[in-house]
């Protein structure tokens, strides 16, 4: 009888333990003491023969202390953008070519306080002072997590990556901010059920893939960190979208071309450096052979599809990573639009081997018909209206800087 009423009372501390909350159980009671209850209530079944008793089975949840582990019946989703009046975006190098240029465009769209800008480095005080920017490192996944948390954030727009040819010349530091920061992202995605952009490139494609155009799905095999660390963010992405439920949105960004923001360290900045001396030397120094053919795209069209993409219901994508492309030129093509409103215009070529090697392993032109398809992409600038627009921004920065 004596065991019998241990019997009794261990089931009834099973029946308080399975009432009481899951923060009570981490906070209060610890795994080995829920260990040590099991393990009495077990032995004092096997101690006490014939007792008639039926045999004990103490239920105990295993709860995981890693943030990071993902539960193998794990299933999430993201609050749709029907279901909320705005989302809350975070967006993760944030100092970037893109970030600047992303945030002012979603604050239009979604209020000025629901995009935070974040970066490692220091902000110039216009875009400090034009929205929320907060510190953020990607490796620091503490740190991450608690800005999605305490922020309440809903979309994930990770910019943060080292380009082609930076990345070439610090392969470890590429791979632990590329490779590594990504699998921090896409736990804390997955974790808080947030809409993720991880952006790709034509960078994703090797030199065995089809050149011409190239499709959507075809052999990837880069030969560039950058290249390398792409190829994995999309598979990763896609991996947790099918396991998870991750809504997880990826394009393919050719070259983008942009007057507000200088060149950042990759292969295809040329198309943006030619601009910012044509106007201030009337010369140009290119690292790439002059027939080297590459796809580009104005910033503008490239924030645009991003925010179509993010935008676009669930069940309209036939896939979670998209080939986009606006147009295709070479730098002699550049040089002669640029001369037809700077005749004086000098273009040199001192090729760049590394640059060039990689430049030739990419897509010449991309095939974006799915992107069509699926949810409407339609680019507005092409080269002659790219060059136009680039020309205006630097003639009217140059009439103020004469005024100021």
């Amino acid at each position: 009888m004596q065991h019998c009423r241990l019997i009794s009372q261990a089931s009834a501390q099973r029946r308080r333990l399975r009432v009481i909350p899951r923060t009570q159980i981490t906070a209060g009671i610890s795994m080995p003491v829920l260990r040590t209850l099991s393990k009495v209530a077990r032995q004092a079944l096997l101690s006490t023969p014939g007792c008639g008793c039926q045999p004990l089975t103490v239920a105990v949840r295993n709860i995981s202390f890693s943030p990071r582990q993902v539960t193998s019946d794990a299933s999430f989703h993201s609050v749709s953008f029907s279901e909320t009046d705005h989302p809350k975006v975070l967006i993760t190098g944030g100092l970037g070519q893109l970030g600047v240029g992303l945030a002012k465009l979603l604050r239009k769209r979604y209020g000025k306080n629901n995009v935070i800008l974040s970066d490692i480095r220091k902000p110039p005080s216009n875009v400090f002072h034009s929205g929320p920017f907060i510190y953020s490192d990607i490796l620091d996944y503490k740190n991450l997590r608690e800005i999605v948390v305490n922020n309440r954030i809903t979309w994930l727009v990770h910019y943060s990556a080292l380009l082609s040819a930076v990345g070439e010349a610090n392969v470890s530091l590429a791979r632990s901010v590329n490779i590594t920061g990504l699998h921090n992202i896409l736990d804390i995605a997955a974790e808080h059920g947030l809409r993720l952009f991880v952006p790709s490139t034509i960078g994703a494609f090797g030199p065995t893939s089809p050149r011409n155009p190239t499709p959507d799905l075809c052999v990837q095999r880069p030969r560039t960190i950058y290249g390398v660390s792409k190829v994995h963010a999309e598979l990763m992405g896609e991996y947790y979208h099918h396991r998870y439920g991750l809504d997880f949105r990826c394009l393919r960004y050719p070259g983008i071309i942009s007057a507000d923001s200088m060149p950042g360290g990759g292969t295809t900045d040329y198309a943006v450096q030619i601009f910012h001396d044509a106007i201030k030397t009337g010369k140009f120094e290119c690292n790439l052979k002059p027939d080297t053919r590459l796809p580009m795209m104005y910033i503008d069209d490239c924030l645009r599809a991003t925010l179509e993409v993010m935008e676009a219901p669930a069940d309209s994508l036939s896939m979670r990573t998209y080939n986009i492309n606006a147009m295709s030129f070479t730098p002699d093509e550049l040089a002669q639009e640029l001369r037809k409103q700077m005749p004086e215009l000098q273009v040199t070529y001192d090729v760049d081997p590394v640059r060039q090697t990689i430049a030739d392993s990419w897509p010449m032109n991309f095939d974006d018909s799915n992107a069509r398809r699926d949810w409407g992409w339609k680019h507005d600038y092409d080269l002659p209206e790219l060059v136009q627009t680039m020309l205006n921004y630097f003639g009217a920065e140059t009439r103020m800087a004469h005024i100021n």
